[in-house]
């Protein structure tokens, strides 16, 4: 017989005001990290690109979606601030894997670099979503940021998708290591 919750992907409500605390502690913590993590990651791949000849589109790109997500960021720094939450403490860690991924991935080529967009996207936008189901009656304000920001990650999700992220080299495999890779963070970074 099979483990019905282990199939949902939306956690289970927990009882009670601390508890409910606690689980929107969880939230910003993780989504502060994940967005830090791409700022870094789309910071390390422009470092790449930038000045290279034939390279000022992909860098611009990179540019665009790297301002976009530091919006992002800035609000849930905003967010741990005004309720008190500290950040995950795997902060140090999480800037040197994103930075070795940006640069790893960038020169690989400009393929390569889409395919991790698509693919930290994808596992980002279905976060998003999950999140979004779980506080949407309690948090109706974190919610719409939620609804906002994955909009833009769908945009970059798709963006990648339409510059060759498919053709990068080793795409199956490099695709499924990112994720994997966002889905651990995610579950360590809610945690601490």
């Amino acid at each position: 017989m099979t483990d019905i919750s282990s199939q949902r992907r939306i956690p289970l409500a927990r009882p009670g005001s601390k508890a409910d605390k606690a689980r929107m502690d969880e939230i910003l913590r993780v989504d502060h990290a994940g967005e830090y993590a791409a700022v870094r990651i789309y910071k390390a791949q422009r470092a790449v690109f930038e000045g290279r000849r034939g390279r000022d589109a992909v860098a611009s790109d990179l540019q665009h979606m790297q301002a976009q997500e530091a919006v992002h960021l800035a609000r849930f720094e905003g967010l741990l601030n005004d309720r008190r939450v500290r950040p995950t403490a795997m902060i140090p860690v999480w800037r040197l894997a994103a930075s070795a991924l940006g640069v790893g991935t960038a020169l690989l080529g400009e393929k390569a670099a889409h395919a991790c967009t698509e693919a930290v996207e994808s596992v980002i936008e279905e976060h998003y979503a999950d999140q979004i189901a779980e506080i949407g009656e309690r948090d109706p304000a974190l919610a719409a940021d939620l609804t906002q920001f994955r909009l833009e990650e769908l945009e970059h999700h798709d963006h990648a998708v339409s510059h060759g992220s498919r053709e990068a080299p080793a795409y199956r495999l490099l695709s499924a290591v990112i994720k994997t890779g966002c889905r651990v963070a995610i579950k360590i970074s809610e945690k601490g």
